[in-house]
């Protein structure tokens, strides 16, 4: 369902754009998500709403089927990648889980400033993206995900998250219909 109103106060949370991420093979080309969400940030900016840039730092604690959890990673991994311009008044979020919201103050950061609704965008769509997504709906955030500004390493699972749970969720739009509403 494309995107129906702009809230007065409305967030950009880009998911994971970060160096060791932003390289991996990916169904979209992961420069493509880095430059629509550029450009999402900076209308963002302009219109004085927050944006927020999440970065993982570490695996998240546990054991899964897919084995240990041991990373090693170089040691730019983690940076955020410099063409989304971050600016001294973006939010940085560092997270060690999925989602962006669960083990950060990033619930409390949107609150304080009277965030009612979320743009999201990043990589990867059955993870990082999903997870935040699902966590804003149950804080009550409004949801939008940019389903041209996501990607994942699995078909199957971006497919699923696009047409299966994002729209039960929230509501999906592209990068060019949310700019018009945006500088509208």
């Amino acid at each position: 369902m494309p995107l129906t109103t702009l809230d007065p106060k409305a967030a950009l949370i880009a998911i994971d754009l970060q160096k060791g991420i932003v390289g991996l093979q990916t169904i979209h080309p992961g420069g493509e998500i880095v430059a629509r969400t550029a450009q999402l940030a900076h209308a963002f900016r302009e219109k004085g709403l927050p944006v927020v840039l999440v970065n993982v730092t570490a695996p998240a604690p546990g054991r899964t089927d897919a084995g240990p959890r041991n990373f090693s990673f170089p040691d730019d991994w983690t940076d955020l990648v410099p063409e989304l311009e971050q600016q001294p008044d973006d939010y940085v979020v560092s997270k060690q889980r999925p989602g962006a919201f669960i083990g950060t103050s990033l619930d409390e950061y949107l609150r304080q400033r009277g965030v009612t609704q979320v743009f999201l965008t990043g990589i990867a769509t059955g993870s990082g993206v999903e997870a935040t997504a699902r966590s804003a709906f149950d804080y009550g955030y409004s949801v939008v995900v940019v389903v041209d500004a996501i990607t994942d390493r699995d078909v199957d699972a971006h497919r699923h998250c696009v047409e299966k749970v994002f729209p039960r969720i929230g509501e999906t739009d592209t990068t060019e219909n949310v700019l018009k509403v945006l500088r509208g």
